[in-house]
């Protein structure tokens, strides 16, 4: 059970009230600790930036099944110049479309159920860090307040106070994505697309989303040196107009527009004196996917028991946390990294000729059986191991990934 008896408000307070967020107040407030939960607007799930993906085994652990509004059997995939490659199998559910306000709302109740504490309109503006504490200034519906706790988690997104306050370093890539809700798309019921090519996502891709009630979420992403001077929005246009596929768009209305930061690549030190980031804070986000809420989840969950203990005892310095999170953190950080070097080779780094020509290879029989075969949305890295082993057009390549893979 947490301490209770001492001279800190809070055991423990956490900055943002996402799923990461509500999800780490949640199991450390299970182990008896007195968690303060903050969130600088007035309301919990907006402002919504997210593609509202929630992979299986993510949403296992929170048991919100009454939040989805579609279940997600496969992806059919589009290269450059058109070539399909559809990915899953009809019935087997490969990932869930939430409604992410109602999805955040709940894991933050499922906290405050287990004895958490919410703050709304609440920001943080100051952290003193003592031997035995934090004390913080924070802003709660315009009045300054100040409290002490034994130590602060950044929950708080792409830009995070928390993270820059503390001077913690910058996720190794940062996204743009952009994504609008529109009415009026045909898609194949339970699949998601997925489209790329320089004109539309350089370097990613560019996805539709099945949200129900006959909507669905068409977005994309890429980063800023890829986009070379171009806006997110001209992508976007680009997708909408693209020769191969704006009949397809032709009918589409859109209802809501949103665009936010995607962080990935763990901040060098995600641990300092009574300070830890956890979620997109850290970059967490698969650089696959763009996808936050599983790698999140993940991280906490595999600290969150040495974790409790240490705030019992309030032993929260660096040498601390590093002894509790350092081997699990690196484990996290060389698999994101091999991820990375393996989408660089086959997919970011190929220009639109070299992309058709992976996707000739990645369209026939035998290589969509692989690829159902071992594909995990959530680890990545086997299935581009396996595409580099057993395809013999992508052997070229083995010797340029092994160097990537030794030094990631």
């Amino acid at each position: 059970m947490g301490a209770s008896t001492n001279d800190h408000d809070w055991d423990v307070v956490i900055v943002g009230a996402g799923p990461v967020g509500g999800h780490t107040a949640n199991l450390l407030a299970k182990r008896g600790q007195r968690v303060l939960l903050l969130e600088e607007h007035n309301e919990i799930g907006r402002p919504f930036q997210c593609a509202g993906l929630v992979t299986p085994n993510a949403m296992r652990q929170v048991g919100l099944y009454e939040t989805i509004l579609e279940e997600v059997d496969g992806a059919l995939i589009h290269g450059p110049s058109g070539t399909l490659v559809p990915v899953g199998t009809g019935g087997t559910v490969r990932t869930y479309v939430v409604c992410r306000k109602l999805f955040d709302e709940a894991v933050v109740k499922q906290a405050m159920v287990s004895g958490a504490t919410l703050w709304l309109n609440s920001k943080p503006k100051d952290a003193v860090r003592h031997d035995n504490g934090v004390t913080i200034t924070l802003v709660k519906d315009g009045q300054e307040i100040n409290l002490t706790t034994k130590l602060l988690i950044g929950c708080d997104g792409a830009h995070s106070w928390t993270r820059r306050y503390f001077k913690m370093g910058r996720p190794k890539e940062l996204m743009i994505g952009f994504q609008t809700e529109v009415v009026g798309y045909q898609n194949r019921e339970r699949w998601l697309e997925m489209y790329s090519g320089s004109e539309i996502a350089p370097g990613f891709f560019a996805w539709v989303i099945p949200s129900g009630n006959e909507s669905c979420r068409i977005g994309l992403w890429s980063t800023a040196d890829r986009l070379d001077g171009r806006s997110i929005e001209e992508c976007y246009s680009n997708l909408l107009k693209h020769p191969l596929w704006k009949d397809r768009f032709a009918g589409i209305k859109e209802t809501a527009r949103y665009c936010g930061p995607v962080p990935s690549g763990m901040v060098k030190q995600a641990y300092k004196d009574r300070v830890l980031l956890i979620g997109d804070s850290a970059g967490m986000a698969k650089p696959t996917t763009g996808g936050g809420i599983g790698p999140g989840f993940e991280q906490i969950n595999g600290i969150v028991d040495r974790l409790s203990l240490a705030i019992d005892d309030n032993n929260l310095s660096e040498n601390s946390l590093k002894n509790i999170a350092k081997t699990h953190f690196e484990k996290m950080r060389k698999e994101q990294s091999r991820a990375r070097s393996l989408r660089n080779l086959l997919v970011s780094d190929c220009e639109d000729e070299e992309l058709d020509r992976h996707f000739d290879q990645f369209a026939k029989p035998e290589v969509i059986e692989l690829i159902n075969e071992i594909g995990d949305i959530e680890k990545p890295v086997p299935l581009g191991l396996a595409l580099l082993k057993k395809v013999p057009a992508f052997r070229k390549l083995a010797l340029r990934a092994g160097v990537k893979m030794i030094f990631s």
